[in-house]
């Protein structure tokens, strides 16, 4: 996640200028406890990482709010879903890659494998493939969408079709048996079930906050999945998913 090589200081700051983009220098000083100087330093070296951009006297953030906010939620639990995703892929596998903060995660952990081929609609996982050699990133076009740092819409559902992947890593917003994955936006809804039907393994990472909770739109039945990776938070719910017929591994 972006905000994972900051400091506290650091994380602070961008969750004070999130809350409130017209925030001063003046009054992050007085908020942090430390000197205009400082804060500027500070803010010099969040737009230099790309996480925010400077303005007149303050700064915004350079992410959507909401972007920002689920890299905030389950921090730990992510790491060990994308750390548990990436463990899967051998060297020499084309892999898709759905736009969301744990399925970016994962690639940052593909460190060491060889000859890995990506195919994704998310921005997030750019910073993570730039500084890996050894992954081919294939990034579709479409329609931005701020909100998710993604590439939605007719453009990138036809671009998919054009590749086969050994597996589909896909996110949701919610997910249980009785109302299978499901999300807030119709266009994410159908980024995930084309990368499904274009893959050989299709594989859910969700911490166990999303178990239970029903968004919007309604992507695929569990069946229609094959592996989900969570937490240990879910344990004692495993055996009444593995019951629709997809694998569950918590970590």
């Amino acid at each position: 996640m972006m905000i994972d090589n900051l400091t506290e200081r650091e994380k602070k700051i961008l969750e004070t200028i999130t809350d409130d983009h017209s925030i001063g220098v003046a009054e992050l000083s007085r908020r942090l406890g430390v000197s205009t100087v400082t804060v500027r330093t500070d803010l010099t070296g969040l737009a230099d990482k790309g996480v925010i951009v400077r303005n007149w006297g303050g700064a915004t953030p350079a992410f959507h709010p909401a972007v920002l906010e689920r890299q905030r939620t389950s921090v730990e639990e992510k790491k060990l879903i994308a750390r548990a995703a990436a463990d899967m892929v051998r060297d020499g596998d084309t892999i898709m890659v759905e736009a969301g903060t744990t399925t970016a995660l994962m690639v940052k952990y593909l460190f060491g494998k060889r000859d890995i081929s990506i195919v994704t609609n998310s921005l997030l996982v750019v910073p993570y493939a730039r500084a890996n050699p050894a992954l081919t990133l294939t990034l579709i076009g479409g329609e931005f969408r701020p909100a998710t740092e993604s590439l939605v819409g007719a453009v990138a559902l036809a671009q998919l079709e054009r590749f086969h992947v050994r597996y589909a890593f896909v996110g949701t917003d919610g997910f249980s048996p009785k109302t299978g994955l499901t999300t807030h936006l119709v266009e994410g809804g159908e980024i995930v079930k084309k990368m499904a039907a274009q893959a050989e393994t299709t594989i859910v990472l969700a911490d166990s906050g999303k178990y239970g909770k029903t968004g919007f739109v309604s992507v695929l039945p569990l069946a229609g999945v094959d592996h989900i990776i969570t937490d240990t938070g879910l344990s004692d719910r495993i055996a009444e998913i593995e019951e629709t017929g997809v694998r569950v591994t918590a970590v």
